[in-house]
């Protein structure tokens, strides 16, 4: 697993444009606010009610590819 639920938003937006999607259709469209420079991924899906796993899961599917 190349992302983990305590990296930053943008952490992973910076390494991993690809996942710009994945985001999105988990519902989270302000990747570029600056909340998602300093929030986990682990925090921004307990906010968004978001099964953190889940969310992980797909981002590292999606960098698979």
């Amino acid at each position: 697993m190349k992302i983990t639920k305590e990296m930053t938003i943008a952490e992973v937006l910076r390494k991993y444009p690809e996942t710009i999607p994945i985001f999105q259709q988990f519902g989270m469209h302000c990747l570029g606010c600056p909340t998602a420079t300093g929030e986990s991924i682990k925090q921004a899906a307990n906010v968004h009610g978001y099964d953190i796993d889940e969310l992980v899961k797909e981002l590292n599917k999606a960098v698979e590819k």
